[in-house]
């Protein structure tokens, strides 16, 4: 809604040598914009809105939060992919910091992160229900089945729930989790690929069961 079109947005959004200035590149830029209320003037230029952005990024992350990404091994923006990961997982917040924990176990172990979220992102389909074996061969930086590591940039906007969650992450051993088969919303989370392979054909089960593709 303000004067400056889409068009110039999308432009600066786009350009990597715009963006450097603030230290992001076109995949992770998204990452720069903290879910938040934020009033503007209605003639204000796409560049005067990149650069309040950036200044609200800065006041977010404070020199607390910032000792907390490096207290998990991550930067900034690296701990808001993370965040965007986990917030596409759960709608539980109870249960983000418990997720949030598993990825980074599986980091620090050099295992792949194995999101449904991210190949779907990669597949750029969200009407995707059931992510299948067929759908993690995908050749996509944004695969997680197939890449070590975090992708390139968020794949959404995460809400500060997330990020919060990733930065006070708990600790455990849990290495899986898998959707609880009651369709609650919450998961069953285990320490060992056997364990988690039973809560997993719980859950698929259910999904056959109810026609879900």
């Amino acid at each position: 809604q303000l004067e400056t079109g889409y068009d110039e947005l999308l432009v600066l959004l786009n350009y990597n040598d715009y963006l450097k200035q603030f230290g992001f590149n076109r995949d992770n830029v998204s990452g720069m914009f903290i879910p938040n209320t934020y009033y503007f003037y209605w003639n204000t230029t796409a560049d005067q809105f990149m650069k309040r952005m950036y200044k609200e990024y800065q006041a977010f992350w404070t020199p607390e939060r910032l000792q907390k990404a490096k207290d998990q091994g991550l930067t900034p923006i690296e701990a808001i992919t993370l965040a965007s990961i986990v917030d596409r997982e759960t709608n539980c917040n109870s249960e983000k910091p418990t997720i949030a924990g598993v990825y980074l176990n599986r980091l620090r172990k050099g295992m792949p992160l194995q999101a449904d979220p991210t190949v779907v992102f990669a597949m750029k389909d969200f009407t995707i229900k059931r992510v299948r074996k067929g759908h993690t061969k995908i050749d996509s930086p944004y695969n997680t089945y197939v890449n070590i590591g975090l992708p390139p940039g968020p794949i959404c906007t995460p809400a500060t729930s997330s990020i919060n969650a990733v930065l006070n992450a708990s600790k455990h051993k849990y290495m899986f989790f898998c959707a609880k088969e009651d369709f609650s919303g919450y998961h069953n989370f285990a320490e060992t690929f056997e364990q988690h392979l039973q809560f997993a054909r719980k859950f698929q089960k259910e999904l056959n069961e109810n026609d879900i593709e």
